[in-house]
């Protein structure tokens, strides 16, 4: 029986990783949230507050692996004053405050949760981010990542504990918020959007894909002490997700061909290049790495995710 600590359990990823470690033979999971969700099942949560204080004396004994889900996220519109300084307080504080408690508790592995922002926010002329390349974050957020990641490694070469660094891009699944959310509600509604002549590529995973992916770094041998990038090991245009999307809700994208160009000089305009960025730009992963140094393949394509996100949804 291996133990578990979880933290985010009721986060995107943490949820539906909390539901399969629960599920699954040969865990024993406690899952950490900052506070306990009110009308909810809350079995085998714990609430902990704020990462950068928790104090997990009292769970740590005999645990075999933390996997830290919980983050500040990335938000478009940050509202408070300094950003980079409250992402550091969570995302590289509080991490390591809970690393520094495990690796002090004999805990084996800690298992990270990073972003693909720590690669950068693009890729260009096919060139997609691999696990060892030289960190390039352009954004509170991702610089928070790195740090965080850089921390960690340092822990782990004074104390031991292994350490495992996974770097999903875009995670798509039922519940999930932010642009994906926001395109699906148009395609949904029927609603014509300028997406119909978009070529770049972007490498998104599925919410099972990587759910799947942290469970194999639970106990595989190979995976101590290695950054590995999540995927589902397809590109697609913004408009072939566009379509996808449409397909999987039974409900047809009604995609009208502008030119990228024209949209990036509209978005540049009214202030939004970052958006248009992500809707435009290339972003690709290279997952080799992690499919052969852990014998991994994503089990569902982009096809059977997106069917299996509308499904779960409805």
């Amino acid at each position: 029986m291996i133990k578990i600590i979880l933290s985010g359990a009721n986060g995107f990823v943490g949820s539906r990783l909390f539901s399969e470690l629960k599920q699954g033979p040969g865990f024993q999971t406690v899952g950490l949230c900052r506070r306990l969700p009110q009308g909810e099942d809350s079995s085998g949560l714990d609430a902990v507050g704020d990462l950068q204080q928790a104090d997990l004396s009292a769970l740590l004994p005999g645990v075999d692996v933390l996997i830290h889900a919980a983050a500040r996220a990335h938000i478009m519109k940050d509202e408070v004053s300094d950003p980079l300084a409250e992402y550091r307080r969570v995302n590289v504080e509080g991490t390591l405050n809970l690393a520094r408690q495990a690796a002090a508790a004999g805990v084996k592995r800690f298992i990270f949760i990073s972003s693909i922002k720590v690669n950068g926010e693009a890729t260009i002329d096919g060139r997609a981010f691999s696990a060892n390349d030289k960190p390039a974050p352009e954004d509170a957020y991702g610089l928070s990542k790195s740090e965080a990641e850089q921390g960690l490694m340092q822990l782990a070469a004074v104390t031991g504990m292994e350490v495992v660094i996974i770097r999903p891009p875009l995670v798509y699944g039922p519940g999930v918020k932010g642009n994906f959310a926001s395109m699906t509600k148009l395609v949904e509604k029927g609603i014509p959007l300028p997406f119909g002549a978009i070529h770049n590529k972007r490498s998104p995973v599925g919410i099972d894909n990587l759910v799947d992916l942290i469970i194999r770094c639970i106990d595989h041998p190979a995976a101590a002490n290695q950054v590995f990038l999540a995927g589902d090991g397809e590109d697609l245009s913004t408009t072939e997700l566009l379509h996808g999307v449409g397909k999987a809700m039974g409900k047809p994208a009604r995609l009208i061909p502008v030119p990228a160009a024209l949209l990036q000089f509209g978005a540049t305009l009214l202030g939004r290049k970052a958006m248009a960025q992500r809707l435009l730009g290339s972003l690709q992963v290279d997952i080799s790495k992690t499919c052969e140094l852990l014998d991994w393949k994503p089990p569902y394509t982009v096809k059977e995710g997106l069917r299996r996100c509308f499904e779960r949804s409805n």
